[in-house]
């Protein structure tokens, strides 16, 4: 009982004003059809007809096939016991026209519409002649009528259940295209954030080592010459304020994603190189720096790619080689860029360059993200990228080739 009750509650809940609108009109339009057809009103006959017919459509949304097959059983009944004398397939056109667009999975409405339909006419018409002896042109115009308005109706219905399919296809194409657009934009925000991080790494590291360099210095010649220890001092401040200018703008970023402010001041390249250059000096390391072409024309993210190539074999030399001496060669001809960047110290092996960034690293390998980090930048930009000790003499060579499409120095 209490199942029953819950169907039941179940069922008017599903009950919604256009229902109720229907079931009106469909009342009203039995009685005013019966009347304008010259039938019978009868308080037996058309007036409860019309009333079962509008109550049916109340559930029309929850059991679409039998609403239409308990309307269709109640115009036979109806028909046949002569209680109404209009009417075989008009008065449950709202039925009709709901179950042939039935648009539910697995509830081929239209087929059983145009069944039911079918089965409707074919009694009616061997209701009409031999048993109502109705005449046969009578019969033939007036069922032909009725066949053409349920032809229509199913058409009708079958447009609107089309027009329905189109339009939840189209939303779910819509909702695909967004969910992809969702995935590329996660997509650009971890490239995004995996090159903030290849900046940061950049930064502290090169900030750290010139730091430390400069604070040798300044400790070496504190007594000696407190002017040049001024001097270092003063650098590794400078060096100090940029990084953190630097770090503070990644920072900025990677709190705010989906924002792009312009930074205050140009990403370091090509230009800042005598800068980079000057800043690594020391008594024990002198730097060389030779530049041809043009550099200052070259493309913001190649200038930048050999900023950072050059700064961190620097930092490498600084760290781990012992050189005395070191040159950086950047040369832009013939639409590519060529760094080379030598020293005349022992480092230790260090892992090989990966060929591509999209390789894993090798975890029996000595730390190497400096190389992989140079490795992956020039790699992004369709370069190549080469480090390993010189075959004619001692030291470490590192050198990047990058392409540079439509320039020519």
């Amino acid at each position: 009982m209490d199942r029953a009750f819950a169907r039941t509650t179940a069922a008017l809940r599903a009950i919604r004003p256009v229902d109720g609108l229907l079931a009106a009109v469909t009342a009203v339009a039995v009685l005013a059809g019966t009347a304008r057809l010259g039938g019978r009103l009868d308080a037996a006959g058309a007036l409860p007809l019309a009333l079962w017919l509008g109550l049916l459509l109340l559930t029309r949304r929850r059991w679409p096939l039998a609403v239409l097959l308990l309307s269709v059983q109640a115009v036979v009944v109806f028909r046949t016991s002569g209680l109404t004398d209009v009417g075989w397939v008009w008065p449950v056109s709202v039925a009709y026209a709901t179950l042939a667009a039935d648009d539910r999975p697995g509830r081929p409405g239209l087929p059983w519409a145009a069944g039911v339909g079918v089965a409707e006419l074919a009694f009616a018409a061997g209701w009409e002649v031999p048993t109502a002896g109705t005449g046969p042109r009578e019969a033939l115009a007036s069922l032909g009528a009725e066949a053409l308005w349920l032809a229509l109706l199913l058409a009708a219905a079958t447009a609107h259940r089309n027009r329905l399919r189109w339009r939840a296809e189209l939303g779910e194409r819509l909702l695909r295209e967004a969910r992809a657009r969702d995935l590329e934009a996660g997509r650009r925000i971890a490239e995004a954030r995996l090159e903030i991080a290849r900046e940061l790494h950049d930064v502290v590291g090169h900030t750290l080592t010139v730091v430390g360099l400069q604070l040798r210095v300044a400790a070496e010649s504190l007594d000696d010459s407190p002017a040049e220890a001024r001097a270092a001092l003063a650098t590794a401040q400078e060096v100090r304020t940029a990084a953190v200018r630097d770090l503070r703008a990644l920072v900025h970023v990677l709190r705010a994603p989906g924002e792009s402010p312009a930074p205050a001041e140009p990403a370091a390249g090509v230009p800042e190189l005598a800068a980079l250059v000057e800043r690594m000096r020391a008594p024990g390391l002198a730097v060389a720096l030779e530049t041809s072409g043009d550099p200052a024309a070259l493309p913001a993210p190649v200038s930048l790619a050999v900023h950072r190539v050059v700064q961190e074999a620097l930092t490498n030399t600084v760290r781990h080689s012992g050189a005395s001496r070191a040159e950086v060669t950047v040369r832009s001809e013939g639409g590519r860029v060529e760094v080379t960047v030598v020293d005349d110290g022992r480092p230790a092996p260090a892992p090989p360059v990966p060929p591509n960034p999209a390789d894993p690293p090798d975890p029996s390998a000595a730390p190497g993200h400096g190389l992989r980090g140079m490795a992956e930048r020039v790699h992004a930009l369709g370069g190549e990228l080469t480090a390993g000790a010189r075959a004619d003499r001692d030291g470490w060579l590192v050198r990047a080739v990058l392409p540079v499409p439509g320039f020519r120095a």
